[in-house]
């Protein structure tokens, strides 16, 4: 049996859904995780993680081949911390703050005939911060999947920034561990 962390990004981008039962191929890009990961997990995951998936190196040999026994979704609290956006702070170093009540100028791309494409920054810069010891696991039927993969009840959280600091807390998917029976 193999226990293989797969990063949410990388499955959000790409990669083939797979299920509780189905025969996976997976390339491995370690088998020594890092120390941010064992970070997010905490000691008692980690211990328990043999591998760490990617499908987005080119070279990779190592791989884990095998029927999937189980997944288990792999959740974690964040706190988004609102500050206002200033030069050198999420804003050119050389910008220079609008008057108070008026938003970022808006940057734009002439595209011809009158067209341009552009955006407008909102005035605020939001910073998402893992909280430390909060992993939880969550039994999921697969991976990638269109319908919900984890299957518990997410635990609840706020709909807006709070508070003067502007701070809010969410529970966020961080990725899978999924057991492997080798073949």
């Amino acid at each position: 049996m193999t226990r293989v962390w797969l990063t949410e990004w990388e499955w959000a981008c790409c990669g083939d859904a797979f299920a509780v039962g189905d025969e996976v191929d997976l390339r491995v890009a370690t088998r020594t995780p890092d120390p941010s990961l064992a970070e997010l997990l905490g000691s008692a995951l980690i211990a328990t993680v043999d591998a760490v998936e990617s499908h987005h190196e080119e070279e990779l040999t190592d791989r884990v081949h095998g029927r999937v026994t189980a997944v288990h979704a792999v959740t974690h609290e964040v706190e988004e911390r609102q500050s206002l956006r200033r030069p050198g702070h999420g804003a050119p170093p050389d910008a220079v703050m609008p008057p108070e009540g008026e938003d970022w100028p808006m940057v734009r791309r002439e595209l011809g005939g009158g067209v341009f494409a552009g955006s407008r920054p909102s005035r605020y810069v939001v910073e998402i911060v893992p909280r430390p010891g909060t992993a939880t696991l969550e039994p999921a039927r697969g991976v990638g999947l269109t319908s919900q993969t984890v299957e518990a009840t997410p635990q609840p959280e706020s709909d807006s920034m709070s508070g003067a600091s502007g701070e809010r807390r969410a529970l966020l998917l961080a990725g899978w561990l999924v057991d492997i029976d080798d073949t």
